[in-house]
Parts: structure tokens; C-alpha cells; sequence
């Protein structure tokens, strides 16, 4: 009996021990999913606000994390808000062509956009979406926005370019948490939810 009470105590211990390490990475279908990110030109880590799957019929096609300054579940205070933020997205599905990724922005875009902010965002569109090529299992994008430089485009560890502007990065978070995200379940999931 005593050597039970041990072994308890030693399996709680462990599971105390590791389960509120803070930097703890979170398993998203089998992928580390960091606590906290640090971005060029950021004094402080973000945090993880959330992550999830995108799913396209019963497909799982990648996941898809938000990282902010400090935890938020308010979709409309992080759209208004002029914060850094990453979007991270760990493609899990065998191959995404670069045809249906742009193509995928642009119905993002348009389902959350006013037609006179897409024209006003045209050119900077263009820009992104040429940035894209084709993506594979493994592959990552990150989109990381500072206030006042702009978006930072980094696809498969190769830096791709700086998209400007406040208003693009508005329009980029509104793919995933805008009225009409890509999925409810996935806003649901950068949320925290």
C-alpha cells in the first residue's frame, strides 16, 4: 500500500509538473503548436489566442493559429485594432495549388469586403496573391503584421515580401474573423473558443 501511495504521488507530481509549464506547445493533428511566437521588431512574444483546422469538406487542409500581443475573444476589437499579430498557417494537407490558394483569398476578401475596399486594396492584392505558390504537407505561411511597417509574408522559410498598411491587415484577419470567415469553426477556434 505504501508503495502505491509513492507511485501516486509521483504521477501527480509529473502531471502538476508538465502540465502548467507555460511554454508548453499545444498537438494540433500531430503538429507542435507554440505557446508564444517571437516576431523581428517586437519587444514582447505574442501569445497563442488560438488555433485550429480548416477543413475543406472532410478534408483536413492546414492549421491555422492567430498569435496576439494578450489573449483576446472579441473578433471586432482585433479587426479595429492597430496590433501586432501573426497568423500562422501549417498546410497538412499532400498539396495546395498556388491556383485555388489565390483563388481562396480572393473569395476570403470578397465575402468580408465592400467592394470600394477591394478596389482600394487592389494593387496591395495583387502583390500578396503573387507571393503564393504551391504549398505542400509541412509547408508553413506566416503572415505577421507591426503597426506602422505592415504585413511580413513568409512562406517555407523564405521571406516573401511586406504588404503596407493598416487596412490590408484589417482585410487579411477578415478572412478568418471577419462576418463571413472561412469557417465559423475555425474563427471559433482562433477566438479561444
Amino acid at each position: 500500500m505504501k508503495t502505491f501511495g509513492v507511485v501516486l504521488q509521483g504521477i501527480i507530481a509529473v502531471a502538476f509538473l508538465f502540465g502548467h509549464t507555460p511554454l508548453q506547445a499545444r498537438e494540433l493533428a500531430g503538429v507542435d503548436i507554440a505557446q508564444q511566437v517571437t516576431i523581428s521588431g517586437l519587444e514582447k512574444p505574442l501569445q497563442l489566442n488560438g488555433a485550429g483546422i480548416r477543413y475543406k469538406f472532410f478534408f483536413k487542409v492546414y492549421i491555422g493559429a492567430l498569435y496576439l500581443s494578450k489573449v483576446q475573444s472579441n473578433a471586432q476589437e482585433i479587426l479595429t485594432g492597430d496590433i501586432p499579430n501573426r497568423i500562422m498557417m501549417h498546410f497538412i494537407y499532400d498539396e495546395v495549388s498556388k491556383e485555388k490558394l489565390v483563388n481562396a483569398w480572393r473569395e476570403g476578401f470578397e465575402n468580408n469586403m465592400e467592394k470600394a475596399e477591394l478596389d482600394t486594396l487592389k494593387d496591395r492584392l495583387e502583390k500578396f496573391n503573387n507571393m503564393f505558390s504551391t504549398v505542400h504537407a509541412g509547408d508553413v505561411v506566416l503572415l505577421d503584421y507591426l503597426p506602422g511597417k505592415g504585413t511580413s509574408v513568409s512562406i517555407k522559410g523564405a521571406e516573401k515580401g511586406v504588404i503596407e498598411g493598416a487596412d490590408f491587415n484589417r482585410a487579411l484577419l477578415s478572412v478568418w474573423l471577419g462576418e463571413d470567415p472561412v469557417t465559423e469553426d475555425l474563427k471559433e477556434a482562433m477566438l479561444g473558443g
